[in-house]
């Protein structure tokens, strides 16, 4: 049978005709669109329900009489298991993709925020915190690889759809943990599993379709192969490692300590201070989208270099720019710095095809813990400093891009099988 066919679902013995063939190729495009924003779609929903354990944070340390050590062990076991737990589960999962995860992970989740409802005790919340993550870890490496399958050879764009249905479940958490679970309190949070349960249900029908695909998938990844040796693929990855560490690390700057800093400085409202925010997550938002779909037009190392080392003046001139200019900075560097990452992720799959979902945990883990980990170490160097000389500090992380010199302009070739 023809493999187009098959891949679109068309009986053995079917029409083998050039319209056929165009009809199942159409209908196997469609499929595959649906599922990309389908991947999309559950990725805000995975991150509405993992933003919801710091939202809570509040509520819990009055509820059992938190002191601020407990709540950052509450924090280490759900960042723990969110990050590294994805590059082993994306290593397994590359050796035997195991689509059917993605519903379990979701369901692993589920039972995590409804523990979390009901936690009775510290030791509990504990669990809840870290059930939770371990559903996002099984989450991402899977998704990934799905939305990779289904991108349709676009693949920065595939990436930067979905990451953006995870940045906007990530903003939209907080804000209904205010509206409902502050005035609810602890037990809400369980008004939240129809969010998990629809999550499971779209990751089923998802699922479904990449089984049926497999094959196909399996074939693009091997025609895929390095054309570097394992001593430059060794190399690359770890430049790419820093240049995500620099651009994360800047990041949690900001999202943690952007409202601080303007208020320290410029005596704005809280009001003010949160609007300037929301603008610079919203200019996140929309540089990750744009950045996956410039990088498949013009190549991927040129979106890293002007990503990551073109926001550098940009974050020079922040710490000394009034209050107007600082908000056009702002946008700018969320606009400029936010467009790497999907660049990144593709190109580390690229250099390792056959690893596509230990490439995605990877990243996606990094990302995740060192957000938290610069949040953490910048809040102590304010304590010790200020909030000013924080920026001052951060403002050389972008020069890291540097090193995005070493890295090839083209990480793979395509390898024809003989007929």
């Amino acid at each position: 049978m023809d493999a187009r066919l098959e891949g679109a679902g068309v009986p053995a013995g079917a029409s083998t005709t050039a319209a056929g063939r165009g009809r199942a190729v159409a209908a196997g495009a469609g499929g595959a669109t649906l599922v990309l924003y389908g991947v999309s779609l559950t990725h805000g929903l995975n991150d509405l329900v993992q933003s919801l354990v710091p939202a809570i944070y509040p509520i819990l340390k009055e509820k059992f009489a938190l002191d601020f050590g407990q709540i950052g062990l509450i924090t280490l076991a759900f960042q723990l298991t969110a990050s590294l737990l994805q590059p082993w589960i994306g290593y397994a999962t590359d050796k035997r993709p195991r689509p059917f995860l993605l519903p379990v992970g979701m369901g692993v989740s589920l039972l995590g925020l409804l523990l979390l409802s009901a936690a009775p005790n510290y030791t509990v919340l504990l669990i809840a915190a870290s059930l939770v993550g371990v559903g996002s870890s099984i989450f991402h490496p899977e998704s990934s690889r799905i939305a990779r399958a289904a991108s349709g050879g676009r693949h920065g764009f595939a990436q930067s759809l979905f990451q953006v249905g995870g940045y906007f479940g990530t903003a939209l958490g907080p804000l209904l943990a205010a509206w409902i679970v502050v005035r609810h309190g602890q037990g809400s949070i369980a008004w939240f599993s129809p969010a998990a349960v629809l999550a499971a249900i779209i990751l089923f029908k998802v699922a479904q379709w990449y089984s049926a695909n497999l094959r196909a998938a399996k074939a693009k990844t091997a025609a895929a192969v390095s054309v570097h040796s394992k001593a430059k693929v060794r190399m690359v990855m770890a430049v790419l490692v820093l240049l995500v560490f620099s651009k994360q690390f800047y990041l949690a700057s900001m999202s943690s300590y952007f409202t601080f800093y303007l208020i320290d400085k410029f005596h704005v409202s809280v009001e003010h201070a949160q609007l300037q925010l929301f603008l610079f997550l919203a200019a996140v938002a929309v540089g990750t989208l744009v950045g996956g779909p410039i990088g498949d037009r013009i190549g991927r190392k040129y979106v890293i270099w002007i990503s990551i080392l073109g926001v550098l003046p940009f974050t020079l001139a922040l710490p000394y720019a009034n209050l107007f200019w600082t908000s056009i900075l702002a946008v700018l560097i969320g606009l400029i710095l936010s467009s790497a990452f999907s660049a990144i992720v593709v190109y580390a799959q690229d250099l390792m095809p056959n690893s596509v979902g230990m490439i995605a945990g990877l990243f996606f883990g990094l990302a995740f813990g060192t957000g938290g980990l610069g949040a953490a170490v910048l809040g102590q160097l304010a304590d010790h400093t200020s909030i000013a000389f924080v920026y001052k500090v951060c403002s050389f992380l972008p020069a890291i891009g540097l090193l995005a010199w070493f890295i090839p302009a083209n990480p793979q070739k395509t390898v024809v099988a003989a007929r």
